[in-house]
């Protein structure tokens, strides 16, 4: 079974700025199904499509099962049965031996900068940038399934 753990920190948008960072990756992913149990996801990079389907959170993991799928398809997904979508910039970093993806939220989530990380256990320890703020793993608002509905702008 696929698993992923994960954390998420808000960024300082200040640091952020001033940072060095590689392009981002335009990304637009929407939601087939989502609730409390379990999503479906559909996502769009300019070269590349993904089915994504994830279970409950337990603690900072669950369930993962990704899928490379034809672009043109992916597109199609998103435009015949999402029920919610959002479009993002992903940068990809290293930092202190770890990877970082950091979203920069367009559209109703335009400000909100989100840090990831994923773990290879619930209880592994990293460094934190200088650029990460608070921790909002828990805080559901911040799931991009969410964020899809309930926008950033409307809080």
């Amino acid at each position: 079974m696929g698993v992923e753990i994960e954390r998420k920190f808000l960024v300082d948008d200040k640091k952020w700025q001033q940072l060095a960072k590689p392009v981002g990756k335009h990304f637009r992913q929407g939601y087939i199904l989502s609730d409390k149990a379990k999503t479906i996801r559909i996502r769009v990079t300019d070269e590349h499509g993904y089915i994504t389907i994830k279970g409950a959170t337990q603690g900072i993991s669950r369930a993962e099962y990704e899928y490379t799928i034809p672009v043109q398809e992916a597109g199609e997904l998103l435009n015949n049965f999402a029920i919610s979508e959002l479009e993002k910039y992903r940068y990809c970093i290293t930092f202190a031996g770890k990877l970082w993806e950091v979203d920069e939220f367009l559209g109703s989530n335009k400000g909100l900068l989100v840090a990831e990380i994923e773990l290879e256990q619930e209880t592994e320890t990293f460094e934190l940038p200088q650029w990460i703020t608070v921790e909002v793993t828990g805080d559901n608002r911040y799931y991009n399934s969410n964020l899809a509905v309930n926008p950033f702008s409307n809080w």
